[in-house]
């Protein structure tokens, strides 16, 4: 339950007023009096918070320039070097972190590689690596950090969010990944599906989000996100998107989730890869699977073809459910091989024929490269959407006082552009 109240929404807008004047530039408490239209007190109050934060600091005073006597004037700027917010995304074989400012513009961002059969402990230690070379390359801190989204596989924020109770989940994460970042950063952290974040992402990179939207990535593994009348929807017990275990051949692959022939056997990066070399291409790797590609290979078409239809017909099974405004198809492989978004389109139309969808639904790849999970747990952790209403709040085992926090969206009027750039920033 939210405990977002009206004085907390009013303060969070008078921050927002603040660190979007100081975007410009350095200002005097007076200047920024007059840019943000805040009463003396109230501007008092801010800056007071801001500083304390360590997201606003005191660049200098006007003491060489000042006429007359009085009190020299301190020029307020934004902390360049203060990370104030973390998202953080487990995938099966690399973690990737991304940092914002103050301002949600996100300054740094990288990834960490391992195996996937590495330890949950070790992936922690790369993470928490990862993190610390981010701060040395960019000049970053991480001393007032307001709150941290990650990402993991498996199913999350239901009403039965452990995914141990889910064994075939491969975790992604450690046990207690969740207390780990709140004991090292000190600030709440919120935990999610990271394919469901990856939705998120895409929702908020577009001019206007879109109201229903239903996701999948293609990548080590299939899943998928929802946003259902404007809102991320994780089902009853977590697992809204598991569209990569829908049945697509119950004489298939087995399934690492016990059944077979689930969309993942079918269209993960690895089976895509695996059907190209039983059909005599020796491809090992995406870049492999790029240069087939390029030279318009016919097996490798077919290939992508009839992974393309799988997909098309999966998601046309929820789109008759769901009926949304759009359908994304995100995850690295759509870049190297965007026949499978096209295939998976018009297959997707042919399933909903001959309902008068027309050109309203919009099919597209998805915007974001393989950084969507980690740019969705920064979303996540700042409440960057309206989307997030009703999101858990981020919880941490410290501060009692300060145990949920609801973060503020964009500014009113911030161009949709902008917030595109924002989040696209230093990737």
């Amino acid at each position: 339950m939210s405990t977002t109240t009206p004085g907390t929404t009013a303060r969070r807008a008078h921050e927002g007023r603040v660190l979007g004047a100081l975007r410009d530039g350095p200002l005097s408490r007076a200047e920024l009096a007059r840019r943000v239209g805040l009463s003396r007190t109230t501007l008092s109050e801010t800056t007071a918070e801001l500083l304390r934060r360590g997201a606003v600091v005191v660049l200098d005073t006007d003491a060489a320039t000042r006429r007359g006597s009085g009190r020299p004037a301190e020029r307020l700027a934004l902390d360049p070097g203060s990370g104030q917010y973390l998202g953080v995304d487990f995938g099966h074989r690399r973690v990737r972190a991304a940092v914002a400012d103050a301002t949600r513009e996100t300054v740094a961002s990288g990834v960490e590689h391992y195996d996937d059969d590495t330890v949950g402990a070790e992936r922690l230690e790369l993470a928490f690596g990862l993190i610390d070379r981010l701060a040395r390359e960019h000049g970053l801190h991480f001393g007032e950090l307001q709150a941290v989204g990650i990402g993991v596989a498996g199913p999350h924020g239901g009403r039965r969010p452990d995914s141990e109770q889910v064994p075939w989940v491969r975790r992604t994460a450690p046990d207690g990944v969740h207390a780990a970042f709140a004991e090292r950063f000190g600030a709440p952290v919120v935990v999610d599906n990271n394919t469901r974040l990856a939705a998120l992402a895409e929702a908020v990179s577009q001019p206007e989000s879109a109201s229903d939207l239903l996701y999948v990535r293609l990548s080590d593994g299939v899943g998928g996100g929802l946003v259902v009348g404007g809102r991320i929807g994780t089902g009853a017990h977590g697992y809204a998107g598991e569209l990569g275990h829908v049945s697509v051949d119950p004489a298939g692959t087995r399934c690492r989730c016990g059944k077979r022939g689930c969309l993942e056997t079918v269209a993960s990066v690895h089976a895509v890869l695996a059907a190209c070399r039983d059909k005599g291409v020796e491809v090992e790797s995406l870049d492999d699977l790029a240069a087939a590609v390029a030279t318009s290979d016919p097996v490798v078409e077919g290939v992508l073809r009839d992974v393309g239809a799988t997909v098309g017909r999966v998601l046309g099974m929820a789109a008759l459910t769901l009926d949304p405004d759009e359908i994304v198809i995100g995850g690295e492989i759509t870049r190297v091989a965007p026949v499978i978004v096209e295939q998976a389109a018009a297959t997707l139309r042919y399933e909903l024929h001959p309902l008068p969808t027309g050109d309203s639904l919009v099919v597209r790849a998805g915007r974001l490269r393989d950084t969507d999970g980690a740019l969705g747990a920064l979303a996540a952790a700042f409440h960057l959407s309206p989307l997030l209403a009703g999101y858990p709040e981020p919880e941490t085992t410290h501060a009692p006082g300060e145990l949920r926090r609801s973060l503020r969206g964009p500014r009113p009027g911030t161009p949709p552009e902008t917030l595109h750039a924002r989040m696209r920033r230093a990737l």
